[in-house]
């Protein structure tokens, strides 16, 4: 019997997106959808395989690296990398394609995306759906400050090294200290915590570039939030000014982008349907995949798999 988590990648190449070749991969055939990936900004299409296959079975899947990402090159200088360049190779990648406006899907990071786009370029999209994201750097910075009250309080031990270790000058960033926050990871990001099985991908070797994220990010990040991240913008002042249909779906047991910070989506956003995932964590693809893609099949006014 095949393993159903076993990791599937289907066919890719590089395209041309504006200046820039970004790696694509596409399955599947119906209305486009685009997934925009997280695991912060460093973060691979990786993520999403194998559960968005399912999808497939309705509409063309998307999956994209963005540049120095994945198996998108990489270039010279990290810190060239910034969030409104993701945003202008995101929209570039989007007209390459050649099917026209898409529907986007973001998930944490990729939500920040997601929300520029329908913002900046909103012929782009058919709908945008924003999955366990963040709305501005505030928010992201609220995250780190719970992730670190609940390793503190789950895993004392550990928070003990980790503040003997921040108190020497020791960056979050660095190796040791990213095993010691890697250890509470199953706790803080899933309902379940034996549902992390269920993400193959983020054992793939182009799963992350770990040389990004301090650069992208701040080298103290688990801390304070530094590099670009200060720099994307606060979008709630104008996240009622989205006009393309928009969903938002929220893990009620995300303890990274946690429920209370989510409420200010259906708050600021009053045009979105909301929506919990009452048995998830940060990957709701993981934890309730058939939950979740009968939702967007629903909000996509598409049939069903048959």
């Amino acid at each position: 019997m095949t393993d159903p988590y076993t990791l599937h990648h289907p066919p890719g190449e590089l395209l041309q997106c504006g200046p820039r070749q970004l790696w694509v991969e596409r399955e599947g055939a119906g209305e486009p959808v685009l997934l925009l990936s997280g695991l912060g900004p460093s973060g691979s299409h990786s993520v999403f395989h194998p559960a968005f296959t399912a999808l497939a079975a309705t509409h063309e899947v998307t999956y994209l690296d963005l540049h120095g990402r994945g198996a998108s090159p990489r270039p010279a200088a990290l810190a060239s990398l910034t969030f409104d360049a993701d945003v202008d190779d995101v929209a570039a990648a989007i007209g390459a394609l050649g099917r026209g406006p898409v529907h986007a899907y973001g998930f944490s990071y990729g939500g920040l995306l997601g929300q520029a786009l329908a913002l900046r370029h909103p012929a782009l999209l058919r709908s945008l759906v924003l999955v366990n994201t963040l709305h501005s750097p505030e928010m992201w910075q609220a995250n780190h400050l719970n992730l670190n009250r609940e390793l503190s309080n789950q895993f004392p031990e550990l928070w003990d090294e980790i503040a003997a270790l921040h108190a020497q000058g020791v960056p979050s960033t660095a190796p040791e200290m990213q095993r010691r926050f890697a250890a509470a990871f199953k706790l803080v990001r899933f309902y379940d915590p034996d549902h992390a099985a269920r993400l193959p991908g983020l054992a793939d070797p182009l799963a992350r570039n770990a040389e990004l994220y301090p650069v992208f990010c701040g080298a103290d990040v688990d801390f304070i939030i530094g590099g670009e991240v200060p720099r994307i913008p606060d979008f709630r002042p104008r996240l009622r000014e989205i006009a393309c249909p928009l969903l938002v779906l929220a893990g009620r047991y995300d303890r990274a982008l946690y429920p209370r910070l989510q409420r200010d989506f259906a708050r600021m956003a009053p045009q979105a349907r909301f929506v919990w995932m009452e048995r998830s964590g940060s990957f709701a693809h993981a934890e309730e995949p058939e939950l979740l893609f009968a939702l967007l099949r629903d909000f996509w006014g598409s049939p069903a798999k048959r």
